[in-house]
């Protein structure tokens, strides 16, 4: 399949379902309580493009990764060295807070990991990312938002209520929290808020001719309210989620919210940017300034959820990884496996979980890529299974369809 990427917009994921995802939370589910009794929060973050796995966390033990990616390939010594995990393994140096996090237990890393698609298409490889199906072309609902309505149906309350268990955060909610569950959405601003005098008449003019509509901008006002009463005064974006800058405010708003008291407990985010097909860099460079941004994002997830850290757990994940070599242009194609990163206090980590496959010629898949030996899924049910403890058999049929075969990952959680 050619790596020629096609131009994502919001109007294609708007078009596949996301209508119903328009900030409705008019039917509130109260918050799930994990296993053991912890009142847990459960964030996804997606880096959007396919993040170089094998940047991010290097394998320098492996002898044969060096000539790989030549320029690129990061060294443990010198100028900017890569930071070590444990021993065979290097964490990127752009992100010094993972490696604190890391030495602290509360954070991990899964390596040569892949969805179980194979082909090299973003969109459809973000769509069975986020659809939790085996393979693309479903995408009425995401995993998430089938979690939700998996978890206990005796833990919901009437409409009403002040919180909301889902959060999406975006001007589009992303597919992985879409679905029958009701989805409470945020986005920091692109353009000035309107007043609250506006809003009133809209909502007025809304209501005696289009209740849909009328519905969808109360809710809407609503999440406002409740961003504006946990210090979200309306700054507007700055730069967008592939700059470090957006990527941070974006977390610090997600964080805001699901550290309320009446706040939501699951939510999702995307960065954008992680497509480097050109001067994709190595130590310094384009991939390293957005590695930054995901750590500082990260960092501000734990300095404000405060006390509710410890019982947070932090899942990053991308539609595939990239080429073990290096092109032409000093960047990296479309691949298939890649590296996952879980932080936060409720996680089991100070560990790189791989059985790692090697990097020589007749190791790659299909001679070109890191070969997957861990499938993706079967992380989000260990970290489902023992943080909210739902059961195999849900997992395998309700949020993961056609899944028995791949068992959830035990031990992630603390």
């Amino acid at each position: 399949m050619s790596d020629d990427c096609e131009i994502m917009t919001p109007t294609r994921r708007a078009v596949l379902g996301a209508a119903g995802a328009l900030f409705a939370w008019s039917f509130v589910p109260r918050f799930a309580h994990a296993a053991g009794g912890r009142d847990a929060r459960f964030v996804t973050i997606v880096l959007r493009g396919a993040l170089d796995g094998l940047s991010a966390v290097a394998p320098v033990g492996d002898p044969d990764y060096a000539a790989l990616r030549e320029s690129i390939a990061l060294q443990t010594g010198g100028t900017d060295p890569a930071l070590p995990l444990d021993g065979f393994f290097a964490l990127h140096p752009a992100m010094p807070n993972f490696a604190r996090l890391y030495k602290a237990g509360q954070a991990l890393v899964v390596h040569a990991v892949a969805t179980g698609y194979r082909e090299r298409s973003h969109f459809d490889g973000q769509d069975v990312l986020e659809s939790g199906q085996p393979g693309p072309g479903r995408v009425e609902t995401g995993w998430l938002n089938r979690l939700a309505l998996a978890l206990p149906a005796g833990e919901r309350v009437s409409p009403g209520a002040a919180g909301a268990r889902l959060l999406g955060v975006g001007a589009v909610a992303p597919l992985v929290v879409r679905g029958r569950a009701p989805v409470l959405g945020w986005a920091p601003p692109t353009v000035p808020r309107a007043g609250e005098d506006l809003a009133a008449r809209l909502l007025d003019l809304y209501g005696q001719r289009d209740p849909q509509l009328a519905a969808a901008l109360a809710a809407g006002l609503d999440t406002e309210r409740l961003a504006r009463r946990e210090g979200m005064a309306g700054e507007r974006l700055a730069g967008g989620p592939a700059d470090p800058r957006g990527m941070n405010q974006i977390a610090e708003g997600a964080a805001r919210l699901i550290a309320a008291d009446d706040g939501p407990r699951i939510a999702a985010l995307a960065f954008e940017g992680w497509d480097t097909h050109a001067n994709e860099g190595g130590a310094k460079g384009q991939l390293a300034n957005r590695l930054g941004g995901l750590d500082n994002a990260l960092a501000s997830f734990e300095r404000i959820l405060g006390p509710r850290w410890k019982d947070t757990a932090i899942m990053v994940v991308t539609e595939f990884g990239r080429t073990a070599r290096i092109n032409g242009t000093v960047g990296t194609d479309h691949g298939t496996g890649t590296a996952a990163f879980l932080a936060g206090g409720a996680v089991k980590g100070g560990r790189v979980v791989a059985d790692w496959p090697g990097l020589k010629e007749s190791q790659l898949f299909e001679a070109r890529d890191l070969k997957p030996t861990a499938d993706l899924r079967a992380v989000a049910k260990g970290v489902l299974a023992d943080l909210f403890g739902v059961s195999a058999p849900v997992l395998a049929a309700d949020i993961f369809p056609d899944s028995a075969g791949i068992l959830p990952m035990r031990g992630l959680v603390a």
